[in-house]
């Protein structure tokens, strides 16, 4: 399914909110097809009202792999698509607990919680929306937000489809951590998809970045979702992109 432009003519006139809400729906009901009982995958919707994210402690326990949850591709591998580039990078160490107080801040999410573990927050999926491109403020608290789940060992996976702001998140991420200029997108393209895998180690944590460009009218990658205590389970942003579409009757 090609990527469309939500943000201009002729789509303009649709609402770009109920798609993206369509797009989480989709993506969560793919997750919870694919993850194990023990998680459960939920859609979060909030615009411009105060959302606060609790992000999980380290679980360094091993589980029935025999890992400690970081490493495991349950499905084949934590990336689907042969195009994305590869980095990695290591982030300052951790705080084992974490609470991060975001404001007002609009947020469409899809939140993987660990039944076994009081529904602690387990792996996220964030689609960006304008408001979280739109002002210095506004990019800070999405960034710190996004930070916060991986300094925890967290993972995460960022869909930017918006195509009337220019800023890359991915970037200022990586900028937050002086992670090297190396692990930045080049060009710093306006939309991307990005998955990130945190492993902690002793005294830092590895980071390992799956990105891509993306353009309309191009294709969505499929990415790995590193689920904390599991292991990757794909995200296949192509095939929800196209559910939602359908749903929304869309083009």
């Amino acid at each position: 399914m090609p990527l469309l432009d939500h943000f201009r003519p002729p789509l303009l006139v649709r609402s770009w909110e109920s798609f993206h809400a369509s797009w989480a729906v989709s993506i969560r009901n793919a997750l919870n097809r694919t993850l194990p009982a023990r998680f459960v995958a939920e859609a979060q919707v909030h615009l411009g009202t105060r959302v606060e994210a609790d992000v999980a402690e380290f679980d360094t326990q091993p589980h029935a792999n025999g890992t400690s949850g970081y490493a495991e591709d349950t499905n084949g591998g934590p990336n689907g698509n042969g195009g994305v580039a590869v980095a990695r990078a290591t982030l300052a160490p951790p705080t084992l607990t974490l609470t991060v107080h975001t404001g007002l801040i609009d947020r469409i999410a899809v939140e993987v919680r660990d039944r076994d573990r009081d529904f602690r927050l387990a792996g996220v999926v964030e689609l960006v929306s304008p408001g979280n491109k739109d002002r210095a403020d506004a990019r800070q608290m999405f960034v710190g937000k996004t930070a916060g789940y991986l300094l925890t060992g967290v993972g995460l996976v960022v869909a930017d489809v918006v195509t009337t702001r220019t800023a890359n998140l991915h970037n200022e991420l990586i900028r937050l951590h002086g992670a090297g200029e190396g692990q930045l997108m080049p060009g710093a393209p306006a939309t991307y998809a990005a998955a990130y895998a945190p492993e902690p180690g002793k005294d830092q944590i590895r980071l390992d970045i799956w990105a891509q460009p993306l353009a309309v009218g191009g294709p969505l990658p499929t990415l790995g979702l590193k689920v904390l205590g599991f292991g990757f389970v794909r995200v296949d942003l192509d095939a929800t992109y196209r559910e939602a579409c359908e749903w929304s009757r869309l083009p």
